[in-house]
């Protein structure tokens, strides 16, 4: 664990983070505004597979808070950089929204359509708000034909305005259940994804922190990739959770303007 003051980087969660659906949290201008008067670099890392990066620069710019592309990194990025590296001559069966189909052509992988499936190497999952049957039906045929499983995200929900929600763990556990094979994740809590932020920042786990509302995806996936870890309470995680759960993260704030406070403090003493 390293000190406040010591965090040059931040990778930092969106969903219960920085908004609830689609309410930005209280104090979200004035959050990225300190950072950046701070000179703390950041990537905005999300395991939420159904938004491109550039829908995430126009929601964003509808809460007047302005990043680069370049400081957004979701699951579906990260899936497709996995896939190009490792089988880029993939066949690819999606259940999924539109932004990961973007995400993955972009890096020239080959998807399937969804009428004609057969073929498929490969079935990705990603968070589906139109999930069918039918689609849980080819995906559960192509796995047990021998096609390659991979998840974008374990996350089981999904934290809405309205409450926590299912998120793309729910259905890659129906899937698992079906066919009895185990997905390869790719989004947090493996550190895949925290490693190419730290790498797009040119970064180290000295000078870096991961930030979210999740243990089981943010923080555990902080501590997987060597970071030191601040969990905030305005997402799916309680206080009383927080000190339940073994894993431990090292820093517990009620919510970004808190975290904005204390940052701006630490700097001014240093």
């Amino acid at each position: 664990m390293i000190e406040l003051a010591s965090i040059r980087n931040l990778i930092i969660d969106m969903d219960g983070v920085l908004w609830l659906g689609n309410q930005p949290m209280p104090g979200l201008v004035e959050f990225i505004d300190a950072l950046r008067r701070l000179g703390i670099r950041f990537v905005l890392a999300t395991n939420n597979a159904s938004k491109s990066t550039e829908e995430y620069v126009e929601k964003l710019a509808q809460f007047d808070t302005r990043v680069h592309p370049d400081e957004i990194l979701n699951s579906p990025q990260a899936t497709a950089a996995y896939l190009s590296q490792h089988a880029p001559s993939a066949r690819i069966y999606v259940i999924g929204e539109p932004g990961l189909v973007s995400e993955l052509t972009r890096k020239g992988l080959a998807v399937v359509s969804a009428e004609h499936p057969d073929g498929a190497t490969h079935v990705v999952v990603g968070w589906d708000r139109q999930l069918t049957y039918a689609k849980l039906v080819e995906a559960c045929l192509l796995i047990r034909a021998g096609a390659t499983f991979i998840g974008t995200n374990p996350d089981v929900t999904y934290p809405d305005a309205r409450g926590i929600i299912p998120g793309n763990g729910a259905t890659l556990a129906a899937l698992r259940v079906a066919t009895d094979v185990d997905p390869i994740i790719i989004g947090k809590p493996q550190p895949e994804m925290m490693i190419q932020a730290m790498q797009r920042m040119g970064s180290t786990p000295e000078n870096t922190a991961a930030l979210g509302d999740r243990i089981d995806t943010d923080i555990l996936g902080g501590k997987n990739a060597g970071l030191t870890t601040l969990l905030v309470l305005s997402g799916v995680t309680s206080r009383e959770d927080a000190l339940a759960d073994p894993v431990k993260p090292d820093y517990i704030f009620q919510d970004i303007r808190e975290i904005a406070a204390k940052l701006t403090e630490v700097a001014s003493k240093t």
